[in-house]
């Protein structure tokens, strides 16, 4: 028996590419470890959205490097966004590394582990995606133990946003087939988990590449609602002009899919959305936020911004403040802009704001969500709600469980018994700025 330890970074894409390489690894014997001094092999699946990121994957390799200089038998990988970006150049900077994986080729990873046993430095990052076809059924997933499932529909982007890298270490917009995808919810059901959530970079163009583009992620949710027992089905990311009226209304007939929409909106001024190469104005994701309100009662939105974009004015910097209060997001991922290699906007350094202006920004956007946050969670003060617990735990000397209300909301709950993957209601009877305070009814 081997021993894998994997450092897993950034989304939940990459928590998903983790769970698929635990799978695969598990039938060359190799069993996950937690702590990476009992580990033969130590991967890091890393993120590339941000320099710092990056900066912080090359940090986490290099104790192991130290090991393995010492004489320690270990074998390293290094995967994910960074490792498809860099490619080769990952072995100049880590000559210590004996393989590099990118996004495009995770299913090439049992024909690397034959290689690298046999001696052989491997770098699989070409743009050619491997498919999961007969692989995926040959491999099973090592899914984290808890109450979700993230299980990825699509991968890839078609947008090329000025901003981001994503089209660049993920490729082009692929649909998994749904029959694979309904397999792997079954299962996950099957395992105990209480909570599918359907991954991707935009998840409601998923079935826009099929032959038949009939079948779109409206009737991908009806045929996962259809199958048994009680659960809940959420997804994410929105692209703001790909939700349909027909995704709305699908959603809102489907009682297990949650009343949860996350919905990236970057910035709050047309005029930086446009340099944004973002498919929408302000106006646009204003009446699509509107009609998901009125359609959806108790709907929560949520979405994301950059601060100090190339060029960005404080007017502009300042509509994003309003577009926050104005449509009542009742929470936002934030970050300060970060140039990324290929990708336009990083061309454009006489636009790019100064760092303590930029640092200042971002602070104020996220005061600003805080602010929103608090609000949003008062509303529910009072009420009784549904949650799925998530975990169990001692805080000061009291049991507490947590866990999420249907419109993803977290609760904290007093409780000495461990209710860990039901769903009990709870009286909501305090808000906090990040989470809700409930009793057991």
């Amino acid at each position: 028996m081997k021993h894998v330890y994997i450092d897993t970074m950034g989304c939940q894409m990459n928590k998903s590419d983790t769970e698929r390489m635990l799978g695969m690894l598990s039938h060359f014997d190799y069993v996950e470890v937690k702590n990476p001094e009992e580990a033969d092999l130590l991967m890091i699946n890393t993120c590339s959205i941000r320099q710092l990121s990056e900066d912080k994957a090359f940090s986490a390799i290099g104790t192991w490097g130290k090991w393995k200089k010492e004489g320690k038998d270990i074998k390293i990988g290094f995967c994910g966004c960074v490792a498809q970006q860099k490619a080769e150049e990952i072995f100049k900077r880590a000559p210590y590394v004996d393989f590099v994986l990118g996004t495009h080729k995770i299913y090439s990873l049992p024909e690397i582990i034959k290689k690298i046993n046999a001696g052989e430095r491997v770098c699989e990052c070409t743009e050619t995606n491997a498919t999961e076809d007969n692989l995926a059924k040959e491999y099973n997933i090592e899914r984290v133990k808890g109450v979700n499932a993230w299980i990825p529909i699509t991968e890839g982007c078609n947008n090329f946003c000025t901003y981001c890298i994503v089209p660049y270490t993920r490729g082009r917009e692929r649909s998994r087939m749904p029959e694979i995808i309904i397999k792997e919810a079954q299962d996950a059901l099957n395992a105990g988990f209480k909570e599918i959530t359907l991954l991707g970079q935009n998840v409601d163009s998923y079935g826009k590449d099929f032959k038949d583009r009939n079948y779109r992620l409206a009737q991908l949710l009806r045929d996962l609602n259809a199958l048994e027992g009680k659960f809940r089905i959420r997804f994410v990311t929105s692209y703001p002009t790909d939700i349909t009226d027909e995704l709305i209304e699908t959603a809102i007939e489907l009682d297990k899919v949650c009343e949860y929409y996350h919905i990236p909106m970057q910035s709050g001024s047309s005029e930086v959305l446009k340099a944004m190469n973002r498919r929408y104005d302000r106006e646009t994701y204003a009446k699509i936020v509107q009609k998901i309100r009125k359609m959806v009662p108790d709907v929560t939105i949520t979405s994301d911004f950059i601060a100090g974009f190339p060029g960005e004015t404080e007017e502009q910097f300042e509509e994003t403040l309003t577009a926050i209060d104005e449509f009542e997001l009742d929470y936002s991922n934030v970050a300060a802009y970060s140039p990324r290699e290929k990708t336009v906007a990083a061309k454009w350094v006489d636009k790019y704001i100064p760092e303590d202006i930029k640092d200042k920004r971002f602070q104020r956007l996220n005061d600003k969500v805080k602010e929103n946050c608090l609000k949003s969670n008062k509303k529910y003060v009072g009420r009784e709600m549904e949650i799925l617990v998530e975990s169990f735990y001692n805080h000061k000397g009291k049991n507490i469980i947590t866990g999420k209300t249907r419109n993803n909301k977290t609760v904290h709950v007093p409780c000495d018994k461990d209710l860990t993957g039901e769903f009990v209601n709870v009286k909501i009877s305090g808000a906090k700025t990040w989470y809700l305070q409930g009793e057991l009814i």
